[in-house]
């Protein structure tokens, strides 16, 4: 149909289940090479990246996404197979339709459209892409990347991230920053015995659960006008040997923050570990920042250029939100980036029959191409 749902089909039907890349930016990197952009692989442990610029000198506009998908989950619930994408009643369906080979097409296609138009216009603009986003850990894709980057002195002055963004329909949602997620693994002592004589024991879940309480009373902030107030959630309790008739020796708890601007890690942690000892529990804590907030202010160049676009091209007021869950946005904003996410609607990202609308896929690369017009030229 188009250079967009060619090359997305192409892209569905390589299976880069994380972190495996299945040979994606191979092929992204010989379609931007060949109309002139410089190519770099950077591999880290088992993960690829690809970073691809075209241009001169500064500024530098930067387009984020991942090559990566989630697995798909038990292949018999799809109507059809996850990666032999398959259009019905105007979407097209596969594992990683909208989250995000979508928009990685699209970027693709709107640089190639850019630089055709634009050979040399003033700037520089990137292509960043990563097989390591949808791990657990995202220790050796952009977080890595940006190591790199800081240490050779390479500076982002914007960042569009193709994360699916919209809520209804293309370009309704705009996301402007993201909270910060700071997760802890709490291990809580106690001292193993027999239920019938607890006075030779300890029971770490009754050493926990005052705490418990009082952290999930916890009032962290106000949020502000931009975030949300800072939410505290347990995800996993553990404890117990199955049998009824011992005290558990220990009990382990998953915990996570999403925070906002109010507040500061180091703050969360400290006022966490003062509640437990507070309340006496013995415990050990394992801290894991997985990223900070960040927010990209009202008028910025960036940010007000996307809300013009979807303005003008898709017909909507875009809701500038800084909701939802993280994006690989958190490492390239510390960089002093200017970061939004703007990507086709997130419906059925994650879930079986995962799909995106054709007339939002036809769309989206004329989205990204009016953004590097507006910024580089």
């Amino acid at each position: 149909m188009s250079a967009v749902f060619d090359l997305t089909l192409d892209l569905i039907r390589r299976r880069s289940v994380t972190p495996d890349d299945a040979g994606c930016q191979a092929l992204l990197a010989e379609r931007l090479a060949r109309v002139g952009f410089e190519v770099a692989h950077l591999r880290y442990g088992e993960v690829d990246n690809l970073w691809a610029t075209h241009g001169r000198g500064g500024p530098l506009l930067v387009f984020l996404g991942h090559t990566d998908v989630v697995p798909p989950g038990p292949v018999e619930s799809w109507r059809s197979d996850p990666f032999e994408p398959v259009v019905r009643d105007g979407y097209l369906f596969g594992r990683g339709a909208a989250d995000m080979k979508g928009s990685v097409a699209a970027m693709a296609v709107a640089l190639e459209a850019f630089v055709a138009t634009h050979p040399d216009h003033p700037g520089r603009v990137g292509f960043l892409m990563t097989s390591d986003e949808e791990g657990p850990t995202n220790l050796d894709g952009v977080r890595k990347v940006a190591e790199h980057f800081r240490a050779s002195g390479e500076r982002i002055d914007w960042c569009v991230v193709g994360e699916p963004s919209s809520k209804e329909r293309l370009g309704d949602l705009l996301r402007v920053g993201r909270r910060g997620s700071l997760s802890a693994t709490l291990t809580v002592h106690g001292v193993q015995g027999h239920v019938a004589y607890p006075e030779k024991a300890k029971n770490p879940i009754h050493a926990f659960a005052p705490a418990l309480a009082e952290l999930a009373a916890e009032r962290w902030d106000e949020g502000n006008a931009d975030f949300p107030p800072t939410s505290f959630q347990v995800s996993n309790l553990n404890a117990g040997t199955g049998a009824t008739n011992v005290i558990p020796g220990a009990l382990t708890a998953l915990i996570n923050f999403r925070y906002s601007t109010a507040s500061r890690a180091d703050d969360l942690r400290a006022r966490v570990e003062a509640i437990l000892d507070r309340h006496g529990v013995e415990y050990a804590i394992d801290w894991n920042l997985s990223g900070e907030p960040f927010l990209s202010p009202a008028g910025g160049r960036l940010r007000e250029t996307a809300v013009a676009v979807c303005r003008e091209l898709c017909g909507v007021e875009p809701e500038q939100s800084t909701g939802g869950g993280t994006s690989d946005g958190r490492f390239i904003a510390p960089l002093g980036a200017e970061v939004i996410e703007l990507g086709p609607v997130n419906a059925t990202i994650h879930k079986v029959d995962e799909c995106v609308a054709i007339a939002d896929l036809e769309q989206l690369p004329s989205l990204y191409q009016a953004i590097c017009a507006r910024l580089l030229t």
